[in-house]
């Protein structure tokens, strides 16, 4: 989030300047009638009336429910903290460009004396908003234009169009956004979408339009998405060479599936982070909803940052999951798990851990596993805190990782057993830079290591660029 300038909110220091006097020359000071700021310190305070000024569209009712906490104020810090609490959940719901927050004594015949105004000075985003950016993620560079309607309705609903055109995938959604009345993290959306991407690894093409509605909501210091999604898949090859398993998969397919995920994300930082902790777990249940997919599917993140010495950074994760199919029929290529530089290696390494057709096209897995260790370190010439420097880092990793097929017949000892067979593993160091909270690059010269047959095998020096890392 940019940071948006509002008047200062800071408290004037209690005590003045040292003004050089001694002892004795105290009887020559007459004393100094107590300040106006040091009787509102302490001395409690009336918030007696809030205005908020510049309001178009939006409707008051929203309003009220993100700035009630300023009337429970008891003195003037407190004021102060709660204006700027208040300010901030303005911001929050991205219909002002601008907030700024005025704390005045009361006016008027009712006035009292220990009586203060607050004034929320707001400036409405523009009915209609458009965008043009291009986005790095995954290894993969895209183009986007977007078209969004804030606060459609006066409550803080959005309408949001937007195509992606990359080198991988193509897309266009349309999405309606619906907070409640004072609580904007349970939030409801809706979305409409098309999404072409190609699989070159596997000679695939997947063409998904679907619709999907999410329940947002926060429950003590975890966040719950609930979901539903309708989608109806089209594959098709992406070369000639296809194997014949991917032919085999080609065709349409109609999937419908529930799913739930919990996170609780106590990190700095999403992208680069210094300390804290992210913990995600992820269901999905098709089929029972309709369609002809159907299949449990279980998937969890896990990742551990700790600050040691010298402003130096020990980063764990841990990825895992697999898929139940429910019946007699396979789960589908398109469900099954990969994991590759594009979602997890990240160009630290080149290794394909997919299962391997015979024709060289990979057709994923039903459990997987992978994890890393990295140790981030200032440059060596960096300028200090705050500057330049602050962008990049040197890193030094150990990744390691594993997927294969699972005989439902047999128990989770033999499935665990297969899990650490032929461990695929690299090594190496590199640069990162951190590209705001957005995304981030890496420079990096890997060591595969623990390779077996049929994976593809990329040494030296590598770049990669993405938004998840492992």
């Amino acid at each position: 989030m940019g940071t948006v300038h509002a008047r200062s909110l800071d408290p004037l220091p209690m005590h003045g300047p040292d003004l050089g006097l001694h002892p004795d020359d105290a009887e020559l000071v007459e004393a100094e009638p107590e300040t106006k700021q040091e009787v509102l310190e302490n001395k409690d305070v009336i918030v007696q009336r809030v205005h908020i000024d510049g309001l178009g569209r939006t409707k008051e009712d929203l309003l009220g429910y993100e700035i009630a906490d300023v009337f429970m104020a008891k003195n003037l810090i407190d004021v102060m903290k709660k204006s700027h609490e208040a300010r901030e959940k303005l911001l929050r719901l991205g219909i002002f460009r601008k907030v700024e927050v005025v704390i005045d004594t009361a006016e008027g015949e009712d006035a009292l004396p220990n009586g203060l105004d607050v004034t929320f000075e707001v400036t409405e985003l523009r009915r209609l908003t458009g965008s043009y950016n291009t986005m790095v993620g995954n290894n993969e560079g895209s183009m986007v234009l977007g078209v969004k309607l804030p606060n459609i309705f006066g409550r803080a609903e959005k309408l949001t169009f937007q195509f992606s055109y990359g080198t991988k995938e193509t897309s266009y959604g349309l999405s309606f956004f619906k907070p409640q009345l004072g609580h904007f993290d349970r939030n409801i959306c809706v979305n409409l979408y098309k999404v072409t991407g190609q699989f070159p690894w596997s000679s695939l093409r997947e063409t998904d339009r679907g619709i999907a509605t999410e329940f947002n909501f926060p429950i003590w210091k975890t966040n719950h998405t609930l979901k539903w999604e309708g989608v109806w898949r089209e594959l098709g090859c992406l070369a000639r060479t296809a194997s014949f398993a991917v032919r085999e998969e080609s065709g349409h397919s109609l999937k419908s599936s529930l799913s739930h995920a919990m996170v609780i994300d106590t990190r700095n930082s999403a992208i680069l982070p210094r300390r804290g902790a992210l913990f995600r777990i992820n269901q999905e249940l098709a089929g029972y909803t309709g369609g002809d997919a159907s299949f449990l599917k279980e998937d969890f993140e896990i990742q551990l940052n700790r600050r040691l010495f010298w402003d130096s950074v020990l980063s764990a994760s841990l990825w895992g999951g697999m898929i139940l199919p429910v019946g007699d029929k396979p789960a589908s290529i398109a469900d099954r798990s990969y994991i590759n530089k594009v979602n997890v290696i990240n160009g630290e390494s080149d290794i394909y851990l997919e299962q391997f057709a015979v024709t060289g096209d990979y057709l994923g897995g039903e459990a997987y596993w992978a994890g890393g260790l990295h140790l981030y370190t200032p440059l060596p010439f960096r300028p200090g805190r705050g500057g330049f420097g602050d962008l990049f880092r040197t890193h030094f990793f150990l990744n390691a990782g594993n997927l294969c097929n699972l005989n439902y017949g047999e128990g989770p000892r033999a499935h665990l057993q297969k899990l650490a067979e032929y461990i695929r593993w690299s090594y190496g160091a590199g640069i990162v830079l951190r590209l705001g909270n957005i995304a981030r690059l890496e420079l990096n010269y890997c060591i595969p290591m623990g390779v077996q047959i049929g994976d593809r095998i990329c040494d030296g020096v590598q770049f990669g660029a993405g938004i998840r890392f492992l």
